[in-house]
């Protein structure tokens, strides 16, 4: 459990100066935000290597700590640059950053060691943690100093995980959910060439699609957001997230608007403080709060995964994108008016938008601004207002989009605090002092603030020095900033915060004194670069192919064909045992290997016996969770795409670790892996050849939510069992879903790839082991395949031929080849 003796954080976001002073004056803790290259949110305004001179200042100068997005894969060419922008941010005084790429991890990690850098080190949730085991050993490889969880964990989960480390975790307690795990997500550059994981995510979960069951199209009404979730709010559940273990609170949205990061950033502070004081927000200011972030953005709010799963509540499928606050149900129209059933469920002004939902496209929804208000009727502007009022009926909702009087509220809380920003180094030095049964007393420059209340002894959390600091430097808008504080204060005691946060107001209130200077911390020299991690290049002989199978059927038509490792990936895990003593009896030469899931979460170890059961040769290992299980078994290892391995620095990390082979990522295009092969990783790698790309990778399930009436595993009756289900694209193209046996969907592209073009060039760079990775094929047609591909790499064959006959996309991962 998390030993930090800092006060839980509301962590902001921010794209620009406008959400930084936003966040600031509303009471973030910490920002996060990226600069212009290497992070996930490359299509925000972001900020530059120039801008953190004032940035950093000022944030500190807030009490706010500073933490810089770097949360993508980094390519091999990359990794010089990318040390000189950790330089850069280190020199700047940025205090943490926040990394995906495993090889960046563990630099960061080796020269946090070596006094280069005092950069903090964050674990993204691009690396995908989900269970104790991961978060053990991201412990034992970067020894990190906070760890942010997968959005898809419930409480008890968190808790889990929490509970296997003393570091800060960082959950997301608001925002748009990704529907496919970060960092696995590779739909927008398999469909539109934009990589999730370089920051430039197409949001191809936002889209509409079609479903198909049995070769036959489902008719699912207005119900066409079949992977667009409803934003995440757990304002109701920051108390339990707090006794989970959480200790930052993130704030989805660099993209959002600064009206939205004031008002959530507003809300979750109100919340925190009131948890801590061990009070409930009243329920005016918890209205007034969820009024607000509705209206600053919302596609309808839900708990996500905090309390368990619930599909349908995820995702509804009725639209995709913003809709603001319910405003009721309409019972009537006419021309120009709609009048709702009851008085409206939130503030209703003239002035104010309004959009009609009628189960129409949402690129087609009518709306417009109201002009009056009388009872129950609304009147719409005339012009402006775009509205079919033949097509409007009783039962349509009506959604509240625009509210200028909220909008204006909301800017003057960081409008304000911007006037008083540009004199942000009037340093207050306190001298804070008390004693059981007496005041807690607060003296500045001649000032002296009593408390008014006597101190009292403490219950579960006393006044240290680290929670003074934290309540006493919310100086934002104040123009004043905190400096040294000395405190005589005797330990075990309490006090309300409530109580200090009226001393620090009416401290403010007496003081005016001149600026104080502002001290530099003389930085360590930097020592020489490490060496590289790969011994000289050598080139392969000869070639060594291997072929994952989801079918029985292609199992033992692989062994047959001769293929001396075949990797088992079933859904039913309870079959492996079975078919792996068949393919052994009928084909000794054969090395049978089992896949993990892609994800392992608490309390999902039993998965694991099922693997053990069926004593394989070898495990293909998925996530950092199984990789700690298997290696502690001693079972040979081969690490899959899903890790990520984009550079030579994170496949020495995973053969130190014990992987007899990498997959590379695939977000490498033809350049980027000959890059990986040249620094001489080439024999530590296994290429995926062929395949349908795996596009999302989620917990939401769409068997569950559009083909039965449950909520989960436990009521859904398992329609992925009885069903064969495609999604059809906005292209018309159709694409294969299939379900794990933890229940996670993956939905991979419905025409398959090949990298055959380059296997001339990638063996004389030393790759000699490849993959073939089957999906619906039958035992006929995986025999045919197999032949194919291996009259390729003997050279009988040409890659022009294979891919004709074939029918098959010129890609390396998910990237199109010129």
């Amino acid at each position: 459990m998390n030993t930090s003796t800092r006060l839980p954080e509301v962590l902001a976001p921010a794209g620009n100066w406008e959400c930084v002073r936003s966040a600031v004056a509303n009471g973030a803790d910490a920002i996060y935000f990226g600069l212009d290259q290497f992070n996930a949110r490359m299509r925000a305004d972001n900020f530059t290597r120039a801008d953190l001179p004032a940035l950093v200042p000022f944030l500190h100068a807030h009490g706010v700590r500073a933490y810089v997005t770097m949360n993508v894969l980094i390519f091999p060419a990359e990794f010089a640059e990318a040390t000189a922008y950790l330089d850069a941010l280190d020199a700047a005084g940025v205090d943490g950053v926040i990394i995906q790429d495993a090889g960046l991890a563990d630099l960061i990690s080796r020269h946090r060691k070596s006094g280069r850098w005092k950069l903090e080190l964050h674990i993204s949730t691009q690396m995908t943690i989900t269970c104790p085991e991961a978060v053990q050993w991201v412990d034992e490889q970067f020894d990190p100093q906070q760890i942010v969880l997968a959005r898809e964990l419930s409480l008890r989960e968190i808790e889990a995980c929490a509970k296997a480390t003393t570091k800060p975790i960082e959950v997301f307690c608001h925002g748009a959910l990704c529907v496919a795990y970060s960092g696995q997500c590779l739909t927008s550059e398999s469909l539109g060439q934009r990589s999730a994981n370089r920051g430039e995510c197409a949001q191809a979960c936002r889209m509409p699609y079609r479903l198909e069951v049995d070769g036959r199209m489902r008719q699912l009404g207005e119900r066409r957001y079949l992977f667009s979730p409803q934003d995440l709010c757990a304002l109701d559940l920051v108390p339990q997230m707090l006794a989970a273990g959480v200790h930052s609170f993130k704030i989805e949205g660099r993209l959002k608007s600064p009206e939205y990061v004031a008002a959530t950033t507003r809300a979750y502070r109100h919340a925190i403080d009131a948890a801590l004081q061990e009070r409930g927000l009243s329920p005016k200011r918890r209205a007034a709060d969820l009024y607000a972030m509705q209206m600053a953005f919302s596609r309808g709010f839900s708990a996500g995964w905090l309390n368990g799963t619930d599909h349908p509540l995820l995702t509804h499928g009725r639209f995709g994108k913003k809709r603001g606050a319910l405003a009721g149900r309409i019972i009537r129209s006419g021309e120009g008016w709609v009048e709702l059933e009851g008085e409206p469920a939130i503030p209703v002004a003239p002035g104010d938008g309004f959009v009609i939902d009628a189960g129409q496209d949402r690129n087609e929804e009518q709306g417009g601004r109201i002009w009056r208000v009388q009872g129950t009727r609304l009147y719409f502007h005339g012009k402006g207002s775009r509205i079919d009022w033949r097509s409007v009926r009783p039962g349509n909702l009506l959604w509240k989009t625009a509210d200028p009087a909220l909008d204006k509220a909301l800017r003057a809380t960081w409008s304000n605090f911007a006037r008083h920003a540009a004199n942000t180094s009037r340093t207050l030095h306190l001298s804070i002092s008390g004693r059981m049964g007496s005041q807690l007393t607060i003296s500045c420059r001649g000032i002296t603030i009593g408390s008014g209340q006597p101190l009292e002894p403490a219950e579960n959390r006393p006044l240290t020095p680290e929670v003074l600091r934290a309540q006493l430097g919310r100086l934002g808008g104040t123009g004043y900033t905190l400096g040294d504080c000395r405190i005589e204060l005797e330990e075990g005691l309490m006090l309300p915060l409530s109580i200090l946060n009226r001393m620090r107001r009416e401290l403010v209130e007496q003081l005016d004194s001149a600026p104080d200077a502002v001290e530099e911390t003389p930085r360590p020299a930097l020592p020489p670069e490490s060496t590289h991690p790969f011994p000289p290049m050598r080139p392969a002989e000869g070639y060594h192919l291997s072929v994952l199978c989801r079918e029985a059927e292609q199992a033992l038509a692989a062994a047959r064909a001769g293929i001396r490792r075949v990797y088992l990936d079933l859904k039913n895990l309870r079959e492996l045992a079975v078919l792996t003593e068949q393919l052994r009896a009928e084909c000794p030469q054969t090395e049978v290997w089992i896949a993990t899931l892609r994800i392992m979460k608490p309390h999902e170890g039993g998965y694991f016996k099922y693997i053990l059961a069926a004593a394989p040769d070898g495990v293909l290992v998925r996530n950092p969770g199984a990789a700690m299980f298997f290696r502690q078994k001693g079972i040979p290892m081969v690490g899959d795409f899903s890790l990520n391995t984009a550079n030579p620095e994170s496949v020495a990390l995973w053969q130190r670790f014990g992987m007899q082979l990498c997959t590379p990522s695939y977000d490498l295009n033809a350049a980027q892996l000959a890059d990986l092969l040249l620094s001489g990783a080439g024999p530590a790698l296994e290429l995926t050849l062929h395949q349908h790309i795996p596009m999302f990778h989620t917990e939401h399930c769409v068997f569950c939510t559009f083909l039965s009436q449950g909520h989960s595993f436990k009521d859904c009756g398992q329609p992925c069992d009885r069903h064969r289900v495609r999604i059809m694209d906005r292209t018309h193209a159709m694409h294969y879903l299939r379900s794990d046996e933890g229940c996670r969907n993956t939905l991979f592209n419905g025409r398959a790839q090949t990298a055959a073009r380059y296997t001339d060039g990638m063996r004389r760079c030393g790759l000699n082991h490849f993959r073939l990775e089957l999906l619906e094929e039958n035992a006929e047609q995986t025999a045919h395949l197999i032949g194919l591909y291996r009259r390729l790499l003997d050279g009988s064959l040409t890659a022009a031929d294979l891919m004709q006959r074939l029918n098959l996309l010129d890609r390396i991962g998910v990237v199109d080849q010129a």
